[in-house]
């Protein structure tokens, strides 16, 4: 039996929650779902340039369990670039963390 996915610690919800490929209509478009814990990963890792036990302390999980969130949210945004698709962040097992302890069981859904 595996251990239960801790809660992962995000900064906020993201304003925007859907991007998609111009030019093509919403109806022919296949979708790509970015979790909330995993757009937090890319913010940390990628936007403001931290280092991964620094993010992962950021998001109070391990090292290696953030590692995973990057890799997998780098694919899932690879996968939506190359082949056209667009991309809804929404879920994930998170709590929002302004700088002071958070309740886990938050699950976020977009619109």
């Amino acid at each position: 039996m595996p251990r239960p996915m801790r809660c992962r610690r995000v900064a906020f919800h993201p304003e925007v929650t859907y991007f998609k490929p111009a030019g093509v209509r919403m109806i022919d478009l296949d979708e790509s779902v970015l979790r909330v814990d995993e757009f937090e990963a890319i913010r940390l890792k990628d936007l403001l340039g931290l280092d991964q036990e620094e993010a992962a302390r950021e998001m109070g999980i391990s090292q290696p369990s953030f590692h995973r969130l990057v890799i997998t949210a780098r694919k899932k945004i690879g996968d939506a670039l190359v082949n056209g698709k667009a991309i809804r962040v929404e879920g994930g097992n998170y709590t929002i963390h302004r700088n002071r302890p958070g309740r886990c069981g938050h699950g976020w859904r977009g619109r």
